[in-house]
């Protein structure tokens, strides 16, 4: 019985190219996006929008791509736009937090105030 040898598909240099150097591309356009959605009043729901039409090119044509170019460039969208839509959910998710222990260290201070009573402190006279 004679086994047939595997034979590797061969990319293209570009294609490799790519993949070696695909998070860091993904996280560079994710950051750039980021700052844009953060820092403008247009909103992030086109941010969404993108997440969700990259995400879904890349659920139903990667694997049907025969170029590993488009499939690197589909990979390369759909990660940029995952990180895009998680930076400004964080940022908001962090500014409440800040927000709420503003607020507790305030009705702590504030307690603390109240509940000193006057002359507590001061030393009787002789």
């Amino acid at each position: 019985m004679s086994v047939d040898p595997v034979v590797e598909h061969r990319e293209s240099a570009p294609a490799r190219w790519l993949r070696e150097r695909r998070l860091r591309i993904a996280l560079l356009i994710a950051l750039i996006e980021s700052l844009l959605v953060l820092f403008n009043d247009h909103g992030w729901w086109y941010v969404v929008a993108a997440a969700a039409i990259a995400v879904g090119l890349y659920w139903f044509a990667h694997r049907r791509m025969q170029n590993a170019l488009a499939r690197e460039a589909t990979w390369i969208f759909a990660v940029s736009q995952l990180v895009a839509v998680l930076v400004p959910v964080l940022w908001v998710l962090v500014r409440t937090l800040a927000i709420i222990a503003l607020v507790l260290l305030a009705l702590f201070f504030l307690a603390i105030l109240l509940l000193d009573r006057p002359g507590r402190y001061t030393r009787p006279t002789d």
